[in-house]
């Protein structure tokens, strides 16, 4: 299948190096094959919270062209991408978006929400946990709250770090998280640099009825 490539740089106010993050893209019905908006937007937040993930183990799931999975690598994280089980092009993109930017220490493993895999099982403790556009399809919510909650009770510390975008009214996950006893705080787009014309460089801009969301354990 074709592939192209789309470039982000991400640039601090202070004296260090922008970093740029090329990621894979292919013409496939599958959604994890393009990098969406709200991939730009939690890169952009993982950016401009560099200094938490630093030595820190991320957890990136439904990876698919893994642009916040590949920053949090490029700024010092040790860093798992993982996407289903049961889509190996996903995965194939994951190792891809690896290998042309130079990040072969970053492991990919297959992770289907919702599931309990051995490879969960033998994973180190994790840190922060990311996850971009999960809530896109409303039967996979609970799901994904399933496996944040799996990883949330094996790493009480650690924090889910998460964007969607608002598509309907109707789509919330304010109820499961309340039965999965999780807690959400919402950032303002605004509070980390999420609300210009386009995002990390690119031509992909920020869309204000995305949510930037942190998931923690009660």
């Amino acid at each position: 299948m074709q592939c192209s490539f789309k470039t982000f740089r991400f640039e601090g106010k202070d004296d260090g190096e922008p970093v740029e993050v090329k990621t894979p893209e292919v013409l496939d019905p599958s959604y994890g094959m393009y990098t969406w908006p709200c991939a730009a937007v939690l890169a952009q937040f993982v950016w401009h919270n560099r200094s938490q993930v630093a030595g820190k183990h991320v957890l990136e799931l439904g990876a698919g062209t893994s642009l916040p999975g590949i920053l949090a690598a490029k700024c010092g994280a040790t860093v798992t991408l993982t996407d289903s089980c049961h889509l190996p092009r996903c995965l194939e993109n994951c190792r891809r978006s690896c290998e042309v930017n130079n990040m072969s220490e970053v492991k990919v493993l297959g992770v289907t929400w919702g599931q309990v895999s051995p490879a969960m099982l033998t994973l180190p403790p994790v840190d922060v946990i990311l996850g971009s556009d999960c809530f896109y399809d409303p039967k996979d919510f609970e799901d994904v709250l399933a496996t944040v909650y799996y990883f949330l009770q094996k790493n009480p510390q650690a924090k889910f770090w998460t964007t969607y975008q608002e598509r309907s009214s109707d789509w919330s996950i304010e109820a499961l998280l309340k039965r999965w006893k999780l807690t959400c705080v919402h950032f303002p787009l605004a509070l980390f640099g999420a609300d210009s014309p386009s995002l990390g460089g690119s031509d992909l801009p920020s869309n204000h009825s995305i949510q930037m969301l942190q998931i923690t354990a009660r």
